[in-house]
């Protein structure tokens, strides 16, 4: 027993300078190989003799078992936010007044401000206790399973440690990584992460810790918070110390007295800001000298004696980084820009589409190229165009000529890229499931787009059907699910066995056919199987179906392995139910929603007018008979006009339906029909 105790300590020390030295210096010197002799030797030992595994030795870096909530843990002390600016003359001024307040010349600690998720990591005695989202800076979430899944995380501090030690850290995503993992995601038929921040957020805050071992996430700490049996004079003291324990720091801390030294720190990370592999968003200014801490103090919302200096935000121009390929449910391969995030309108945007293979090439789009965006209609980034700079161009973007998701040679049609291989191409299953469990499908709650993901990667989910096959202890074994979540997502799938036709339809995913056309077809043909028999002179006695659309309808239902995986659908539900026709004021009318509305919400108004008996489409046609235009609103207004279609503005429209609602109020009041 002895030497067994001695060899895992060995090891444990051996695979922690390893560690130190890949994660923190960026200097291994051993192979990957090797090291995993080290490590699988070690999990040996712990697994013959398991009374000898502790929470600090690195096996346990693989993640504990699910949880079904995060707690809330106070903080050792709280974690303040910081008072910021972006203009030099604040900066200038804070410099003043701290010299004013110190009564002399001051130093500062300058350090970039890293865009990440702030954290608060507890030691005792030199092991990790506990790890902690900073919340509301009083309390936050406990996330110390999810931390010790971080490589650059010390489980055990190197050195001479305090009784208790509190450090705050950020933890982020490196750019580079990040981009690997969006690309990933869209190429297995996933919606990517809007930005590093998000993605860092989602895998620190998972109920599952494997799920975040598997997220490419590092730690830099940069504040003592609180050192029991250690005593600091100044900041930089307390950086080296939190080295010498082996934590990761920031990159490029400077220690300065000048303003003018400040400014210029700032203006080179500004200027370094699009070749960094991590997003910062301005540098942090603190002083350095402790007990000049201590006398200045803090207000209830941040300390006096630290500034964040921020950058201006990227506005419309912006760095392409890589162009992935997002495979969509219904085969279709979309380009998508990775960007350089930049504000737009308002709005953080980290990718933009570039729509198809002809799009492409007409903007001449390439990677490495700085680019303006715009979102249309205030919703959709889009590359408008490429903005010339010195850098030499990368080679032209070329489509693949295989389905990066499952290898299938593509086809083109007009100007679209598809992969034919619908039922064997796992990114389309994954999206036609989490189309058939939407709100405007069976609305199945707890079934969206990771989960959809892992169902189809562990190969439970061959179709669509097979949803309703799901057992609780399968479940419960996936990433993310302890029994009480998985019992969960099983019983909102069986409630779903009765469901309206309408959304049973809408989830299907039939060319053109949205949630109005689902809920005309079902209301036209009362039932599925005389749908499923209809031909294009029927379809075509449907309001809103042209012979188009009655042709993309015909096509799918009578595909062979669309009709099987239908039929199979079918028999797992106990009833599909039609709505009663509403017979209400607006019946027989045809309403369009575009721009923006402040009452309410485009899908609000849908809605209302549907309770009155109307249709709510997505474009407008000769069928339209009201166009409802807020502020913004664009091609469909100026089709309307074309048209002759009436137009309405918000105010008019609700003035429409308070007449309606009064007129329906005296009907009532008078007894009449």
């Amino acid at each position: 027993m002895d030497d067994v105790k001695t060899e895992i300590e060995a090891l444990r020390e051996e695979i922690r300078k390893h560690d130190h030295l890949y994660y923190v210096e960026a200097a291994p010197r051993i192979s990957d190989a090797a090291y995993d002799r080290l490590f699988q030797r070690l999990v040996e030992l712990e697994e013959a003799q398991p009374e000898l595994r502790t929470p600090d030795s690195p096996t346990q870096r693989v993640g504990a078992d699910p949880v079904d909530f995060l707690p809330t843990v106070r903080h050792v002390v709280p974690m303040l936010s910081l008072d910021s600016t972006q203009d030099p003359d604040q900066v200038r001024r804070f410099h003043e007044r701290i010299g004013r307040a110190i009564g002399g010349e001051p130093a500062f600690l300058l350090e970039p401000k890293l865009d990440g998720i702030s954290i608060e990591l507890v030691y005792r005695d030199g092991v990790l206790d506990r790890a902690v989202t900073r919340g509301n800076g009083i309390e936050g979430e406990g996330v110390t399973e999810n931390v010790r899944t971080i490589p650059s995380v010390p489980l055990r501090l190197r050195g001479e440690a305090p009784s208790l030690l509190a450090v705050r850290g950020e933890i982020l995503m490196r750019l580079s990584t990040f981009e690997a993992l969006n690309e990933g995601l869209m190429e297995g038929g996933s919606e990517p992460y809007a930005n590093p921040r998000n993605a860092t957020s989602g895998a620190i805050r998972q109920l599952d810790p494997k799920v975040t071992a598997s997220r490419p996430l590092e730690c830099l700490a940069f504040d003592i918070l609180e050192a029991r049996g250690a005593t600091f004079h100044t900041d930089t003291e307390c950086v080296e110390a939190l080295q010498g324990w082996g934590f990761l720091l920031p990159e490029r801390i400077e220690r300065v007295t000048e303003v003018d030294d400040i400014l210029a720190y700032h203006r080179r990370y500004d200027e370094d800001r699009d070749t960094l592999d991590y997003e910062i968003d301005g540098i942090v200014i603190k002083l350095d000298d402790l007990d000049d801490r201590a006398d200045l103090g803090s207000t209830s919302h941040h300390p006096r004696w630290a500034l964040a200096y921020k950058f201006e935000p990227r506005k419309e121009i912006t760095r392409i980084d890589r162009i992935g390929i997002q495979v969509g449910r219904t085969g279709v391969l979309t380009p998508v820009a990775l960007l350089r995030p930049v504000e737009v309108g308002g709005v953080t945007v980290s990718r933009a589409t570039l729509h198809n293979r002809e799009e492409l090439e007409r903007k001449d789009v390439r990677e490495g190229d700085r680019v303006r965006i715009q979102r249309a209609g205030d919703v959709i980034p889009q590359v408008v165009e490429v903005v010339p700079d010195d850098r030499e161009r990368s080679e032209p973007f070329r489509m693949p000529d295989a389905c990066p998701n499952c290898g299938t040679p593509v086809e083109t049609r007009g100007p679209f890229t598809l992969c034919p291989n619908r039922f064997g191409c796992t990114a389309q299953l994954k999206g036609r499931i989490v189309h058939f469990a939407s709100r405007g499908g069976l609305d199945i709650e707890g079934l969206g787009e990771e989960t959809a993901a892992l169902l189809v990667d562990r190969e439970m989910v061959r179709e669509p059907a097979d949803l309703f096959h799901l057992d609780v202890e399968a479940v419960e074994a996936l990433p993310g699910f302890a029994e009480k979540s998985a019992r969960k997502l099983v019983e909102a799938i069986e409630k779903r066995r009765e469901t309206e036709l309408r959304r049973f339809l809408f989830g299907l995913g039939i060319p053109e056919v949205g949630a109005t056309v689902a809920r005309d077809l079902a209301n036209h043909f009362q039932d599925l199987d005389t749908l499923l028999e209809a031909d294009r002179e029927a379809l075509e006695a449907v309001r809103g179906i042209g012979p188009t659309m009655s042709e993309l309808i015909v096509e799918f239902l009578s595909d062979e392995q669309n009709r099987h995986a239908i039929d199979r659908l079918a028999a797992e539900m106990k009833a599909l139910t039609v709505d009663a026709p509403t017979g209400g004021p607006l019946e027989g009318q045809t309403f369009v929603f575009t721009g923006s509305l402040e009452t309410m919400t485009r899908r609000e108004a849908r809605k209302r007018v549907e309770a009155l008996g109307a249709r709510a489409t997505s474009s407008v046609s000769g069928e339209t008979d009201v166009v409802v235009a807020g502020p913004g609103a664009g091609s469909k207004r100026k089709k309307a006009e074309e048209l002759g279609v009436e137009i309405l503005d918000e105010a008019a429209f609700l003035e429409l339906l308070d007449q309606i609602a009064a007129e329906t109020g005296t009907r009532e009041e008078a007894g009449g029909p």
